[in-house]
């Protein structure tokens, strides 16, 4: 007597194993898209400051208002007329999120008219 022996079908592995290099592939690409943090750097936590402008910076608020230090200004000019040369080297404003951009250019080229070798924009920036 003859024993028929059936053959096996072929599992499909091929596929399998084109989705698992295909993930792979996806994974090494995801992951190295930033720059690792150094290990043994840990990040001091801001949750609970208050959010209050740096002391040395112009204050823009929203409707385009100066102010330093808590004391309204009229103006560019009157933030620059107290100012020494040393201080002008580097000048921050901070700006409310709401302030319009064309605002924004508008005190900083006067601020750099007025003597301001560089104008530094304080932002809110999370690191998350």
């Amino acid at each position: 007597m003859r024993q028929i022996t059936r053959k096996k079908k072929a599992e499909p592995t091929i596929a399998l194993i084109n989705i698992v290099f295909l993930m792979l592939i996806f994974f090494l690409v995801a992951g190295t898209l930033a720059q690792p943090l150094d290990g043994e750097l840990e990040l001091i936590e801001t949750n609970a400051l208050d959010g209050r402008e740096p002391p040395d910076a112009l204050v823009i608020n929203a409707a385009g208002d100066l102010s330093y230090r808590g004391t309204a200004l009229p103006d560019v000019t009157a933030f620059l007329q107290d100012r020494a040369e040393d201080q002008l080297a580097k000048v921050r404003i901070v700006p409310d999120r709401a302030l319009s951009a064309d605002r924004l250019v508008e005190v900083s080229r006067n601020l750099r008219e007025g003597g301001a070798q560089s104008v530094i924009i304080v932002t809110e920036r999370a690191l998350q």
